[in-house]
């Protein structure tokens, strides 16, 4: 398809956003418990980190995929946002760590806690295809912090998301990140091999 006629970014993300949106309360909830059970697709090993975030709008919460990884070992960590167009740094969470608005207003852990690097990057979306790619919110934040990481060592980045978030094709640009894996309550999509 020539490039004047295919959908911008930022149509699919809103077209993305309604479906997501469109989903009812109960629908949310299971799909997040979901998730918990596709903990065994990542390899947990000693001292491995994982990264998750705080779920803001109608995002999927991966709250109990984390908790479940935690089960198996792994230390659990959330991005903080250092400034606008700076890679995320992550720093440890536990139930007992003291959040604080960030940035944007989302929950992150306050400077008090550890810095830590993640092997594990589950990863907020706003639609995803099949070929690895995704679409964020527009800042550019998690394909920089991506990038950052990888430059220094092999991590995961598992897209998180719901199925009606699932495009066919979407646009990718020179800095996109790709994605290892992507969760939904439905399927794991492996890009890894």
């Amino acid at each position: 398809m020539p490039d004047s006629l295919q959908p911008s970014k930022n149509s699919l993300r809103a077209a993305a956003f309604a479906r997501r949106d469109a989903l009812s309360g109960d629908e949310r909830a299971a799909a997040a418990r979901a998730l918990a059970r596709y903990a065994a697709q990542f390899e947990v090993g000693p001292g491995c980190v994982v990264a998750g975030f705080s779920a803001i709008r109608s995002e999927i919460d991966p709250a109990a995929l984390m908790q479940a990884l935690a089960v198996r070992g792994a230390r659990l960590s959330l991005p903080v946002a250092v400034g606008r167009g700076e890679p995320l740094i992550f720093r440890a969470w536990t139930k007992e760590t003291v959040l604080v608005r960030g940035l944007y207003g989302i929950l992150e852990p306050s400077s008090d806690a550890e810095e830590v690097e993640p092997d594990i990057v589950l990863v907020p979306l706003a639609a995803f295809d099949r070929r690895g790619h995704r679409i964020g919110y527009g800042g550019g934040y998690y394909d920089r912090t991506l990038a950052h990481l990888r430059r220094n060592r092999r991590i995961t980045a598992a897209g998180l998301a719901f199925s009606v978030q699932e495009i066919d094709e979407l646009p990718a640009d020179e800095h996109d990140e790709p994605l290892d894996l992507v969760l939904t309550e439905r399927d794991v999509i492996d890009f890894r091999g």
